[in-house]
């Protein structure tokens, strides 16, 4: 029989709750020897046999930095998440640290009349990202910055490399993505997160940075990315969600694999990766799994745009409790092995957890 909304047996057959004979339960308890509940009964043991337990410092914080001054823009299709100038990032920057946010990842919405199609942007020191990386660093020293590396917040035609007769072109693109990463290292970036999925990228950028002098800039690959449905929203945040032609099936992966996610892995931490990153996240948390008991390296997951703009929808709506489907969703990801989570509920995680302390 099709179910349709819910449990249509409730709908027709009246159930009659039994009510239990407490005093011949009390006479005649069950022969148990192990209760599990008793672990549950109240909530300090539950806390002290918590087996996964969320901490500031599992969060990264993702922001997206914009032209202009003491400007912030709302993403309407990611309630509560701002465009914000640099003067602005700087000020939420702050805010990360007084809540013990560690790292901060950025992402640019550059100006449509400075995309191109080879993303020449990107390699211009002076531009959005450079820029904020380097007013962040003046007025907080201390926290890290992850910057992504992919052409498509660059490019008139929003892929994440060169385009030529509708084909991505892999060496090339690679080629100019080592220069990207080059240009972030010199602004003062600490984490390098190659996200475009080329072939040899992770590779050549570690050869770039240690020939450059930056031996101590990580890479956080971006080694397992899908070509997923929820990323919709991030491209509305950084002004691709119009400017994409066709889709991008030929560079990330097809949601149905599994094993492939292992070879792309095993491929980056031998080319020099010092963080695996898995993304989207929740429904691929059997991949973060595999991932994690496969290779013991530092596991991340981003839980992307669409993963946040549903719980929130769905919060505005009534139709969950935001604040505890935000802390449940994002305590799976530790439970699947991840040390740690980009996540756009950063802040407002951190402020709960400090509530609690």
């Amino acid at each position: 029989m099709a179910i349709k909304f819910g449990r249509p047996l409730e709908r027709k057959i009246g159930f009659v709750p039994v009510e239990a004979d407490t005093n011949e339960i009390q006479r005649n308890p069950l022969d148990l020897t192990v209760r599990m509940r008793r672990n549950r009964r109240s909530e300090w043991v539950r806390q002290m046999v918590r087996e996964h337990v969320l901490a500031t410092d599992d969060l990264i914080w993702p922001l997206f930095v914009m032209d202009g001054h003491n400007s912030r823009m709302s993403v309407p299709s990611m309630p509560g998440v701002e465009r914000l100038s640099v003067d602005q990032a700087v000020r939420e920057a702050e805010r990360a640290a007084k809540l013990s946010i560690p790292c901060i990842a950025l992402f640019p919405y550059t100006d449509p009349k400075l995309r191109d199609d080879t993303g020449s942007e990107a390699l211009n020191p002076d531009n959005l990202v450079c820029r904020a990386i380097g007013a962040i660093k003046k007025e907080v020293p201390s926290i890290g910055i992850l910057c992504d590396v992919a052409l498509d917040p660059f490019t008139s035609h929003g892929h994440d490399g060169l385009l030529r007769d509708g084909v991505i072109l892999n060496d090339e693109t690679v080629a100019v993505l080592t220069k990207q990463a080059l240009v972030q290292a010199e602004a003062g970036c600490d984490i390098i997160a190659p996200s475009d999925m080329m072939d040899g990228r992770v590779g050549a950028i570690r050869r770039a940075l240690d020939s450059a002098g930056f031996t101590d800039v990580s890479i956080m690959s971006y080694a397992a990315k899908y070509a997923s449905a929820f990323y919709g929203p991030f491209r509305d945040a950084v002004g691709t969600s119009k400017t994409l032609t066709g889709d991008k099936r030929t560079y990330q992966m097809d949601p149905g694999n599994s094993d492939e996610a292992l070879r792309e892995v095993a491929l980056d931490i031998a080319e020099g990766a010092d963080m695996i990153m898995v993304k989207p996240g929740l429904p691929y948390l059997d991949i973060v799994q595999r991932v994690k008991e496969t290779f013991a390296m530092p596991t991340f997951a981003y839980q992307v745009s669409g993963e946040y703009a549903m719980i929130m929808a769905a919060a505005q709506n009534g139709w969950l409790d935001g604040e505890r489907a935000m802390i449940e969703s994002l305590t799976a990801f530790k439970r699947a092995g991840c040390d740690g989570v980009l996540t756009y509920f950063a802040p407002r995680v951190a402020e709960k957890l400090k509530q609690q302390q």
